[in-house]
């Protein structure tokens, strides 16, 4: 028998399963891989059928390599229309951040998060650098898509607010693909103040990848990108009105 052979159990071994949901990274169990595939078929069929979701652009997606997704945010469609923008292939590499203190607080929310969206928890409050440097050890990988709302929260009226330089820190001095996204319809078939959807038609243009080599690391350089980005992604807001 081989002497360096060693049994390594996995991290979530004796952990409940809220506590293995609300790890980042997570074991890539098949259960739960499975589950997530089956969820997005699903969800996909629904957005298609009963949404009319209409996408344009989908040729700016980089089709290899790690990105980042941007979007205007109003619902909780939003996430899900970016999700069901990849190929399924790369759905198990897909992470969208969501606030640790509303989206893991409980058993059923964290199972959502985690099992079906494949959520990074990001804490808002007083780990945001850690959560920070989670985000950039993501697109470290290959092959990974981040999915970022700026916005921090969903809009209470539909409006875009202003982009908090979070996207700016994760993004700023590298070469990174950033995309931005604006999803219209969201907020008027799923506000936050809603608990089931409107079977009303969803559109999302996808604009051209944008990279940040030139910008300075920092806070001065983050709010530099953090600007240019909500205004690629109004410009995608008059297009899509246009």
């Amino acid at each position: 028998m081989d002497a360096d052979w060693r049994y390594e159990p996995l991290s979530d071994v004796g952990k409940s399963l809220a506590e293995s949901l609300r790890d980042f990274p997570r074991e890539p169990h098949m259960w739960m891989y499975g589950a997530r595939s089956a969820a997005a078929l699903a969800l996909r069929g629904w957005l298609r059928v009963v949404q009319r979701l209409g996408v344009t652009g989908r040729e700016n997606l980089p089709a290899e390599g790690s990105f980042v997704l941007v979007a205007n945010h109003s619902s909780h469609w939003d996430a899900l229309c970016l999700l069901s923008l990849l190929p399924l292939g790369r759905l198990h590499r897909a992470f969208p951040a969501a606030a640790a203190d509303y989206f893991f607080t409980d058993l059923p929310r964290s199972a959502v998060s985690a099992i079906l969206v494949n959520a990074l928890p990001f804490d808002r409050r007083g780990r945001g650098r850690e959560s920070l440097a989670l985000c950039r050890h993501v697109l470290e990988m290959p092959g990974h898509v981040l999915i970022l709302f700026p916005e921090g929260t969903r809009s209470a009226d539909g409006a875009l607010a202003d982009f908090k330089p979070g996207v700016g820190l994760v993004v700023a001095g590298t070469s990174i693909p950033v995309v931005p996204c604006h999803i219209s319809g969201a907020y008027r078939s799923w506000p936050r103040d809603r608990v089931l959807p409107r079977p009303t038609r969803l559109s999302v243009v996808i604009g051209a990848a944008r990279r940040y080599p030139h910008v300075p690391e920092g806070k001065d350089g983050a709010l530099v990108v953090a600007a240019d980005l909500r205004q690629a992604v109004l410009d995608l807001e008059e297009k899509s009105n246009a």
